[in-house]
């Protein structure tokens, strides 16, 4: 009876091991894959300014976007890239600095510019009057800086 006892707990020792590395390792995986999805970067032009944006091209990187990050730098931004244009619709979930939201048609014109959006009102929700292709996110303040007004032409390859 001792000797199985023993077996036993040698059998649910290794479980247990197996089963917390496994945990591990799905953890430290599943963190690199949201570091991945967001590697992409690209140079874009807005309003005569060279911004380097994370390109938000999945459903997944689309609905993260840029929850979660502490701050972003002046001469940096997220894109969101859509299939089609609609009328996409956007909060500041899980933020944690203010940043101008701007909505650009398929002609690559902005359509509408949400200024200082900021994470204290996250239940508010923004949406454009237009349709728009793609979004873009940057720090409270860079249209009001950088005179950027509706109708503004904006350059990049999407």
């Amino acid at each position: 009876m001792e000797t199985i006892n023993k077996t036993e707990k040698k059998e649910n020792f290794s479980a247990l091991t197996v089963l917390v590395f496994l945990l591990v390792a799905f953890i430290f995986i599943s963190r690199g894959s949201t570091e991945y999805r967001f590697s992409q970067i690209e140079s874009i032009e807005v309003a005569g300014q060279n911004i380097k944006v994370d390109l938000a091209l999945t459903e997944a990187t689309r609905g993260e976007g840029l929850s979660g990050r502490r701050s972003m730098a002046e001469d940096t931004g997220m894109l969101f890239v859509f299939d089609r244009p609609d009328k996409y619709l956007f909060w500041m979930k899980n933020m944690y600095f203010p940043i101008d939201i701007i909505w650009i048609n398929e002609d690559m014109r902005v359509v509408y510019i949400k200024q200082n959006a900021h994470p204290d009102l996250f239940l508010e929700t923004y949406e454009p009057d237009e349709d728009a292709k793609y979004v873009l996110e940057v720090v409270a303040g860079f249209s009001d800086k950088y005179n950027l007004k509706v109708g503004d032409k904006v350059e990049f390859g999407y």
